[in-house]
């Protein structure tokens, strides 16, 4: 089983009809977007088997030729967020054992001074002589287990960690996708709002399965009023989007769009009064998921019809939850014990089922941190209700989450405490009505905060850097030593 077959039987299906659009222009039909990405494969067959191929790029259709590419090839797919600042992208490639990272333009010169993988640009010259090349044979005999994704994701240490995604992985996503959410067909599309490095991306293989096209906004990125233009052009419009951009549509203050169908909600908190306002804006066309990396868009989730109840949303405590275990996932809480939880107890929260990663790169030691006794320990803490829905109560791994993005503190603590006038550093995750939650982190020491920026920026992705500074004569600790962050949470009401 090889994920190239989605793209095999679509385009055998529905060749003439477009399949990838740029915009409103068309750039592929199925059967163009197939041999696109045959041709293209040749060239890599000379990198092995395994290969690892990263891209690093804002929203384009190449993202898609490359995705169909890597895996008709039988090698790795390494999407790599475009925010990210050159050092981080610089330790995922190195991490990954990149053989080659494929680049828009922007990024690839940023690149090239601090990176050995060999850099391609998006279609520059040499990319499009892959195009040329004659097609390579459609791949038949991929063991299932193969891996075909290798998604970065971060842990407490704020450092990369690579989930290895198999065939069967994406499939078992594909399907739980099919079975749970969205149901799309050859007049249907799927809007890429957000990063396809990430959740977008991922969802191109169910829309694919159904003949779906593919629609990349022009503008490469997220834009509330270019994506509302392109639901009421564009047929069946689904899409994937943060909290923070379904917010964002709201202020836009327009009517849902003729053929908006569906917009998969994810990857951050999505607070009740917000849903509420972005229900009566736009009607019933939400979905809820709740999933990670090593889970990738599957845990469990809300359909369409469970926002809603018999006169008019659903009650808060539902809308409120994550919703209840996806179709193929067995979803569990766990006490401090290891014992499952009773029904309102809050502790771990973990899962099993074909979607839970084979493991993390070359990572052993967090490898059999994260999965245990055949569970994935998500590290996120919630409880269920008698009915199975299952409320998000705290991540016992503070991660904050902005616009949709992971920032971790302790990465961002770590560039701070490299200033010679900040003594400690305390980084949390504050409510934010627009992004979710802000970064703010609170310092022992006299280091202004223009300077604290100018190093942040020199270390890490512009999107982590603090909204806030506020300094303290020292930081909350407990009898270990160790900062205690809720105390520090508390100070910010």
């Amino acid at each position: 089983m090889n994920l190239f077959s989605l793209l095999d039987q679509t385009a055998a299906r529905h060749g003439d009809r477009g399949a990838v659009h740029l915009g409103e222009q068309q750039v592929h039909t199925w059967a163009q977007l197939r041999e696109r990405a045959l041709r293209i494969a040749t060239t890599l067959h000379g990198l092995g088997p395994g290969a690892r191929i990263a891209v690093a790029s804002e929203n384009r259709p190449e993202i898609i030729e490359v995705m169909f590419a890597t895996w008709a090839a039988e090698a790795v797919l390494v999407p790599v967020n475009a925010k990210l600042h050159p050092r981080e992208i610089e330790q995922i490639l190195v991490d990954a054992g990149a053989a080659l990272v494929f680049a828009s333009p922007s990024i690839a010169a940023q690149l090239a001074p601090v990176t050995g993988v060999p850099i391609e640009i998006l279609d520059g010259p040499q990319y499009r002589s892959r195009c040329t090349a004659a097609p390579a044979a459609a791949p038949r005999n991929t063991d299932p287990t193969c891996l075909a994704w290798l998604f970065y994701t971060s842990g407490t240490t704020g450092r990369s960690k690579g989930a290895m995604l198999s065939h069967r992985n994406l499939m078992a996503m594909t399907v739980a996708h099919l079975a749970d959410f969205d149901s799309p067909d050859d007049h249907s599309s799927l809007v890429h709002g957000a990063p396809m490095s990430h959740g977008s991306g991922l969802y191109v293989a169910p829309y694919v399965a159904r003949g779906a096209r593919q629609v990349v906004p022009a503008s490469g990125a997220f834009d509330p009023t270019e994506f509302l233009d392109l639901c009421a052009t564009h047929p069946g419009c689904s899409a994937f989007l943060a909290p923070t951009m379904v917010a964002r549509l709201v202020q836009t203050g327009r009517d849902r769009p003729a053929h908006l169908r569906t917009i998969v909600y994810g990857g951050g908190p999505m607070y009740v009064e917000d849903l509420k306002k972005a229900m009566a804006a736009f009607g019933p066309v939400f979905v809820q998921l709740y999933g990670q990396g090593e889970a990738p868009m599957t845990i469990t989730g809300l359909r369409r019809a469970d926002h809603l109840g018999e006169h008019g949303w659903a009650p808060d405590a539902v809308l409120g939850s994550v919703g209840y275990a996806r179709s193929g996932v067995d979803v569990a809480v766990l006490d401090a014990g290891g014992r499952p939880a009773a029904v309102g107890e809050v502790g771990e929260i973990v899962c099993r089922g074909d979607v839970v990663m084979a493991g993390y790169w070359n990572n052993p030691a967090a490898t059999e941190a994260t999965l245990r006794d055949g569970w994935l320990r998500t590290g996120d803490m919630g409880s269920f209700d008698a009915a199975g829905n299952l409320t998000l109560r705290d991540r016992s791994k503070d991660v904050v989450i902005s616009g949709g993005s992971n920032i971790y503190p302790r990465e961002v603590e770590e560039v701070l405490l490299e200033h010679p006038d900040v003594v400690e550093a305390g980084v949390v995750g504050a409510p934010d009505p627009e992004w979710g939650e802000i970064v703010v982190a609170f310092i022992v020491g006299q280091a202004p905060p223009a300077e604290l920026d100018a190093l942040l920026l020199d270390r890490i992705a512009r999107f982590k850097r603090p909204k806030r500074y506020l300094y303290l004569d020292e930081l909350p600790k407990n009898s270990y030593g160790k900062v205690l962050k809720r105390e520090l949470r508390a100070r910010l009401d």
